[in-house]
């Protein structure tokens, strides 16, 4: 390799030939490591270690990674290492016949995959292992492995490199199977309150949902350009008209836009859609599914996110968007009338805008430049501005607000909701002024869609909408401080060489 990244002391091209050689060795002999092989597994190495004193002296089969070995004359105490951990295992010479033993010594390597039977037991030392009666070569690693003191330390290699990773680091692998039992207790609380999941397309004419720059793609059979989706919304909504009073969909979407700590282009959305229910109704669904996520994944409400206390046992706070901004950034909205005012007071305050934006979306600037960073516990910031929610009913009472409502923890939006638009005329409207911002340059405006607007016209009860960046919400939970961290293969540019 041409980075030297796993152990500055051996010739890595020295040892790559001498796998290979191992390699062609075997397979002279008629024993092909890649041939067709089954092998049955009667337990892994936590059930073993965890259950010894009703399996010690059992006949056991595993299966798994060689991970360190000690040669001790005729036997060898080596680890193996399969999903749920590492187990010992003692292979001595006359049990497992010369052959293979000179096998294990001359031709095998760290990180080959090995088939074990044998009797389980507890060395003199105390360390519970398997005394193998059969040993077998499944696949030959043809890599290397680093150095197992030092792991796999390399962020960038890590990224790209995810499966040496989860050899390497056991940590990465157990952050992995909690985001899995998140997104598993995630549906389990959603399938008790009666929704249904549901897939969608991926594949588009139209991006919707969101404001949101999408990747392009083109169908060579139907010579039609699409997208890929920017949001999991407009279809689901469709299924509301359809009929069906709570679905749910948790599926990637794809966003052609910036890559940060919080952002992959690539992601993973959660969106679910109630009839006969509003953002209020949302919001104390939010609550208690996150709640109970904490309880269950990590069997407590109170938990650390880098360094900082977190709290989901008591109610979540709620502030309006105005109210927010009064509080950090001392300016009052309710005494902005105007579009006129509301430039005065960004420009005293040094908040950078467009001649595009409205009075809402200065609101809304104010809120990321002096409030964002300040939500650490569970915050509700509700009534956004019309302006920057074009899918949502507007407050019958101050149309310049809508029915919404976004979800901040430690700084960062983890859910968005609405009382969702479902007045046809109004939304026509809506994506007219859409129309206009793509026309003055806004790439991220959504066009009209025609057939999502004739669904309307079909007639949409009054529903409640939620979504949730699954990534950041396991983030959160599982104390990690990059989105790259969460994401088995996240988006990165190919190295050079």
């Amino acid at each position: 390799m041409s980075d030297n990244l796993y152990n500055e002391t051996i010739d890595t091209n020295e040892f790559l030939l001498q796998k290979r050689q191992k390699l062609k060795e075997l397979q002279d002999m008629g024993k092909d490591p890649f041939a067709n092989v089954t092998f049955d597994i009667s337990h892994n190495s936590l059930d073993i270690t965890s259950n010894f004193d009703a399996l010690e002296g059992s006949f056991v089969s595993l299966a798994g990674r060689l991970m360190s070995r000690r040669v001790m004359g005729k036997a060898v105490f080596c680890d193996i290492q399969d999903e749920k951990g590492r187990i010992q295992v003692y292979i001595k010479q006359q049990e497992v016949g010369d052959a293979t033993f000179e096998d294990f010594n001359k031709r095998w390597d760290i990180g080959d995959i090995l088939g074990v039977k044998g009797i389980v037991f507890r060395t003199q030392k105390g360390e519970i292992s398997v005394k193998a009666s059969q040993v077998t070569l499944l696949t030959k690693s043809l890599q290397i492995l680093p150095e197992k003191y030092h792991g796999l330390t390399n962020v960038d290699l890590r990224y790209r490199q995810r499966y040496i990773d989860l050899i390497m680091n056991p940590a990465v692998k157990e952050t992995f199977l909690k985001r899995s039992a998140i997104i598993k207790e995630m549906r389990s609380f959603l399938d008790n309150r009666n929704f249904i999941e549901v897939e969608t397309p991926v594949l588009g004419i139209i991006p919707g949902g969101a404001s949101a720059r999408p990747f392009n793609t083109h169908h060579n059979t139907l010579h039609l350009d699409m997208v890929l989706r920017i949001s999991l919304e407009p279809a689901l909504k469709r299924l509301i008209v359809g009929g069906l009073e709570r679905v749910y969909e948790i599926g990637r979407c794809f966003r052609n836009e910036g890559i940060s700590v919080r952002h992959n282009p690539e992601f993973t959305m959660l969106e679910l859609y109630q009839a006969y229910t509003d953002y209020h109704g949302m919001m104390e669904l939010t609550e208690s599914m996150l709640r109970h996520l904490a309880q269950t994944t990590l069997g407590t409400t109170r938990f650390e996110y880098q360094g900082t206390e977190l709290d989901f046992e008591q109610p979540f706070a709620r502030m309006t968007m105005v109210e927010a901004v009064k509080k950090y950034a001392n300016v009052d909205f309710d005494q902005i009338a105007t579009l006129e005012e509301a430039r005065e007071a960004a420009k005293t305050h040094g908040v950078a805008y467009k001649d595009i934006h409205e009075r809402g979306d200065i609101l809304n600037l104010f809120f990321e430049d002096f409030v964002e960073d300040n939500l650490i516990q569970p915050t509700f910031i509700i009534d956004h501005p019309i302006e920057i929610s074009f899918l949502c009913k507007a407050h019958h009472d101050n149309p310049q607000y809508a029915q919404r409502f976004e979800l901040f923890i430690v700084g960062r939006e983890i859910a968005n909701a609405y009382s969702e638009l479902n007045d046809p005329i109004d939304q026509r409207e809506r994506f007219i002024k859409q129309e206009a911002l793509r026309a003055a340059g806004d790439e991220e405006a959504a066009p009209i869609d025609e057939d999502f607007i004739n669904a309307l016209e079909v007639g949409m009860p009054p529903t409640g909408g939620l979504g949730i960046g699954i990534d950041r919400l396991v983030m959160l939970l599982t104390d990690e401080p990059s989105i790259r961290d969460v994401l088995f293969f996240p988006t990165m540019k190919p190295k050079a060489d």
